[in-house]
C-alpha cells in the first residue's frame, strides 16, 4: 500500500481531458490538494465539476491527462486504495430497515483497520440514535449516518458531494462542526456545494469551474482578489440615501462623521461576497445562476 503521506500532494492533476460526445466536460484542467486541505469545487451545471470528481474517486475513466490521488492513478488503482478512500454521495439509500448500530457495525467488516464503529456512531452524533432503523431517521440524522459509513475505514480522502442539501440551518451548522473535526484529525477533504457560505466556512481554498477549466483557485477571502475589491459605503444625508465606492472605507466614513457632527445615518460598509465574485467569475447574473453539482 503507497504510505499517502510521502506524496507532495493529496490529489495531483494534469491537463485532464473528457468528453462526451465529442463535447468536451473537462478540458486541460490542473489541480493541486494538499494533504489534511478542505478544498471545495464550485461550478455551475454543465462545467465538468461533478465528471472531474468521479474521475478523481476512480469511477469514471479520463480521455488524457495525468491524474495521481494518494499517489496512485485512481483508473489503476491497485491494492488498498479505496480503502484509503471516503465517499458521501449527494443521496443515498437502502439498508433501510437496519438500525445505525447494525449499518455501521456490518459495513465496518468491510474494511481491514476500520474504526471503532460505535467511536464513529458517537462522533457524528448518532449515538442516541443507535438502535432507530434507518428509514425513522429524519435527513439530517441519514446524512449523518451516510459519513458515518464514509468515514469507517479512517479514510485519508474524503468526498462530499452536496452533504447538506435539505438542512435546517441548525443541522448544517451541526454538521460544519463534524467536518471542521474530520479536518482536525489531518483528513483531506473535498468538498462539492451549492451553498457559497458553506464553502466559506469550512474550505481552505476553493476552486471555480467552468467550461471544464479551473478559472480561479484561493482562499475564499481572496478567490478573484475579493480582498483587493473596493467596498460600497452607504449612508443617508439630507434624507436620500448617498453611496460611494472607495478603496479606503475608514477614511471615508472619518470624513462623514466629522461632517455629519457624529453618527452617520444609515451607515453601512460591505465588500463583494463570494456569491458575487463566483457570479462575476462565470459570468453569470444573479438573479439566474444556479451553483449546483
Amino acid at each position: 500500500m503507497v504510505d499517502v503521506m510521502s506524496t507532495p500532494t493529496a490529489i495531483r492533476v494534469r491537463g485532464l481531458r473528457k468528453a462526451y460526445a465529442g463535447v468536451a466536460a473537462v478540458d486541460g484542467l490542473d489541480l493541486d490538494v494538499e494533504h489534511g486541505e478542505v478544498f471545495a469545487l464550485l461550478g455551475p451545471n454543465g462545467a465538468g465539476k461533478t465528471t472531474t470528481v468521479e474521475i478523481l474517486e476512480g469511477f469514471r475513466r479520463r480521455d488524457g491527462g495525468e491524474v495521481s490521488v494518494l499517489g496512485a492513478d485512481p483508473a489503476r488503482p491497485g491494492a488498498g486504495w479505496r480503502e484509503r478512500i471516503g465517499i458521501v454521495l449527494q443521496s443515498s439509500g437502502g439498508h433501510d430497515e437496519l438500525t445505525v448500530h447494525e449499518l455501521v457495525h456490518h459495513f465496518a467488516g468491510y474494511y481491514p483497520d476500520a474504526r471503532d464503529p460505535d467511536e464513529v456512531i458517537a462522533a457524528v452524533g448518532l449515538d442516541e440514535k443507535s438502535t432507530t432503523r434507518a428509514r425513522h431517521l429524519s435527513g439530517g440524522q441519514r446524512r449523518r449516518l451516510d459519513v458515518a459509513l464514509g468515514i469507517l475505514g479512517n479514510p485519508a480522502l474524503l468526498f462530499l458531494d452536496e452533504p447538506t442539501t435539505g438542512f435546517d440551518p441548525e443541522a448544517r451548522r451541526e454538521f460544519w462542526a463534524l467536518i471542521t473535526s474530520l479536518a482536525a484529525d489531518g483528513t483531506t477533504i473535498i468538498l462539492t456545494t451549492h451553498y457559497l457560505d458553506e464553502a466559506e466556512h469550512l474550505a481552505g481554498r476553493v476552486g471555480v469551474i467552468t467550461s471544464g477549466r479551473i478559472v480561479a483557485l484561493d482562499s475564499p477571502d481572496r478567490l478573484g482578489g475579493r480582498d483587493q475589491d473596493q467596498a460600497v459605503v452607504r449612508w443617508t444625508e439630507d434624507g436620500h440615501t448617498q453611496t460611494e465606492r472607495t478603496a479606503e472605507p475608514t477614511a471615508l466614513v472619518s470624513a462623514l462623521a466629522h461632517r455629519l457632527g457624529g453618527e452617520v445615518p444609515g451607515l453601512t460598509v460591505s465588500r463583494p461576497t463570494l456569491e458575487d465574485v463566483y457570479l462575476r467569475l462565470i459570468g453569470e447574473p444573479a438573479q439566474t445562476m444556479e451553483v449546483v453539482s
